[in-house]
């Protein structure tokens, strides 16, 4: 079965800036779209880092000339401020333009990366977006926490035809005309008899599998325990 990629979320429409962006275009930039960050590119489309609203942060006037003062940065930019970026914090400072302020080395993904995989990346990295680069490593677009949630958007009905779907009708395990598979707001209650214990656990992993699934419901009986249980202690 086919899992979603970052190609079926991801925004082609990309709002960009280069090197030589000066700081105070950055900063309108990011305010009129109403982003935390923006890609770094050279004229060939390359990423060269990704300048965020942490990165701007390390200049007061940042808050001062588009914020109120009543302004409170988000945690986490508030943290990277005070400790500096990898020990970068002063030199920020005196950044001017993207190149000088940008994080580089920044986290990509590409098109036919899982959308499990970009998550991951995401949560492991602590970035709320990530540019997703072709082979050659030029933008073809951008995804983010919100696109990834779109996975989880999809109708129980497609959910449920999706389950049925999965399950090989020639196999002998089990006759899908007889697994009863209800889905309600993406949790998947699966009914019915099937031969096996080990082809129970099967559906369960392969309703699991599906894009959209938010939780299994296994409810499903066997007729033969076929789960082979290895004692604690071995066995002689």
């Amino acid at each position: 079965m086919k899992r979603r990629t970052v190609a079926d979320v991801m925004t082609a429409k990309v709002v960009t800036v280069t090197a030589k962006t000066p700081f105070k275009a950055i900063a309108e930039t990011l305010i009129a779209g109403g982003i935390s960050a923006v890609p770094v590119i050279d004229d060939d489309g390359h990423v060269l880092g990704v300048v965020s609203e942490a990165d701007l942060l390390a200049k007061e006037e940042f808050k001062e000339l588009y914020y109120d003062d009543a302004y409170r940065p988000p945690l986490r930019a508030r943290i990277r401020h005070a400790m500096g970026s990898e020990g970068t914090g002063s030199y920020k400072a005196l950044g001017e333009t993207a190149g000088e302020l940008m994080t580089a080395s920044a986290h990509v993904t590409t098109p036919g990366s899982p959308v499990v995989a970009a998550a991951r990346l995401m949560d492991r990295y602590g970035v709320k977006r990530l540019p997703v680069v072709d082979a050659d490593g030029r933008l073809v677009g951008i995804v983010s926490r919100r696109d990834l949630l779109k996975v989880f958007l999809r109708a129980d009905e497609e959910i449920r035809t999706l389950v049925l779907a999965g399950i090989p009708t020639s196999a002998m395990w089990t006759d899908p005309k007889g697994l009863d598979v209800e889905v309600t707001e993406g949790v998947v209650t699966l009914n019915g008899i099937v031969s096996r214990h080990t082809e129970a656990i099967a559906a369960v992993r392969m309703a699991e599998s599906i894009d959209g699934v938010v939780a299994v419901h296994d409810e499903l009986t066997w007729k033969h325990d076929d789960v082979i249980e290895v004692p604690m202690w071995g066995g002689a």
